[in-house]
Order: structure tokens, then sequence, then C-alpha cells
């Protein structure tokens, strides 16, 4: 299991120290290194982040108000060299607040308890624990979800999902079993943090199933006759590395 990451300070050496010591911690996976909270939310707004390790005293804005002001926040461990700030980081629910200079062994006591969260949060595969049985029932499993539709609560299995459109506050869920989409309500950050990896946003309004992508034609997807997906600008370096990792050539 990877915890995507993003380690954010203003001060270039404390940033190359806490992205360091994320390098060190196998289950981290860093996807950035920012100088402010707002090149951290750049990034956050294109990818999904489980994490941030964040420092609070930055010039325009700080990480405690640049955490407040996020709808759905990242798990989070502070990074600071005010004891004072303790308190009200645990008030936005931190996971961990670490008080600088730190090192490698308090940074990975708090690498430990955003891997517990993120462990928590999951959901966990039918009969597999005591969680299993309770875990499917709630509707949650690795391959299947249930969504509310019109009067009526369906079985979605994931591995149906040809591509996911964000339609205002719905979602249409194109499946490869029904003729026309399921219409769900629901977000796409909520869709995006569930789905596998075999899943991939490519625009502000469309997730697809990326063993469902038979062609890609310049700057769209080709799912099928008169169907076509748009790739995003702020998209498409990850959809490209993804092409690169599987094109055969000579």
């Amino acid at each position: 299991m990877n915890i995507r990451v993003l380690a954010i300070d203003d001060e270039p050496l404390a940033l190359q120290q806490l992205a360091a010591y994320i390098r060190k911690i196998p289950f981290l996976e860093l996807r950035g290194q920012c100088s402010s909270a707002h090149e951290a939310l750049d990034i956050m707004e294109r990818e999904v982040i489980d994490a941030i390790f964040c420092d609070i005293n930055m010039p325009d804005l700080n990480g405690m108000d640049f955490v407040k002001q996020l709808a759905v926040p990242p798990l989070v461990v502070f990074t600071t060299a005010y004891a004072d700030y303790a308190i009200e980081g645990y008030r936005v629910n931190a996971v961990d607040y670490l008080l600088k200079p730190f090192g490698l062994q308090d940074f990975q006591r708090a690498a430990l308890k955003v891997r517990e969260r993120v462990q928590q949060s999951q959901p966990q595969p039918a009969g597999r624990g005591a969680d299993g049985p309770a875990a499917e029932e709630a509707g949650l499993s690795p391959d299947s979800f249930f969504v509310k539709t019109d009067s009526r609560t369906v079985r979605v299995a994931v591995s149906d999902i040809r591509y996911v459109e964000a339609m205002s506050e719905y979602l249409k869920l194109h499946l490869a079993s029904l003729p026309r989409p399921l219409i769900a309500y629901l977000s796409m950050k909520k869709m995006e943090d569930f789905l596998p990896p075999t899943f991939m946003r490519i625009h502000r309004s469309y997730i697809v199933n990326l063993q469902q992508v038979h062609e890609v034609n310049k700057n769209r997807i080709i799912m099928g006759p008169d169907e076509y997906l748009p790739i995003g600008d702020n998209y498409r370096e990850a959809f490209n590395s993804y092409l690169n990792t599987r094109m055969l050539t000579r």
C-alpha cells in the first residue's frame, strides 16, 4: 500500500529534509515538494493526495488556514517550530504534530499513525478478519459498491464501469452491462478516492477505466462509436506517462 503524500514548507532546507524523511519510509510515496500552500493546492486539484506533511508558519497562507479551507482535507501532519500551535492543530483533526527540529524516529512514528488512519478508512475484503462481512453489508468491498439512483439502491461492479462522467451534482456511471448510464448522487472526489489504480482521472469531468481504453487520438480517448472523452491539460502528463509505460516499441 502506497500512501500518496505532499511535503509543504516554505524553508528550502526544511523542505529538503522533510522530503528526505518521506523517501525513507517504504509505504509513503512523495508526489510533490511544495514551498507554499498555493502550490500544494494546485497539485491536489490535479491528483489524489492521501496525506500532507505541512509547515504551519508560512507566508500568504499558513498551514492551519490552508487545511481549514479544504472541503475534504487529506490526513495532516503539521510541522512547526512553535509549540503554541499544537492545540489548534488537534482541533482540525491533525494526525500528529511534529515540533522542529525533529528526527527520523519522530517522523517514523507520525508516518505510522498516518498509515493506521488510512487502513482504518479503507474497506476490508469480505471474509477477511472479523470486519469482512460487516464491510460487505455496508456496501463497500474491493470489487463492488452500492449507489442510490432514483428510488433504487443498485450494486455496481467496479469492473463493469467503463467511465465516470460528472454532471453538476451528480455522476453518470457508464457501465458495460447497461445501454444507458446510471445517475448517482456522488462527487467526483468520492468516486476517485474509492476506485482502484486501474482508473484514472483524465479530465475534471471524466474518470476512465484504463482497461477499457482501446484507442487514443491526439487529446481524446475513443471509447466507442461517437464516444470521445477529452484529456484535460492538467491530466495529460499523467495519462501520457501511463501510455509510455505500456507502449510496445522496436
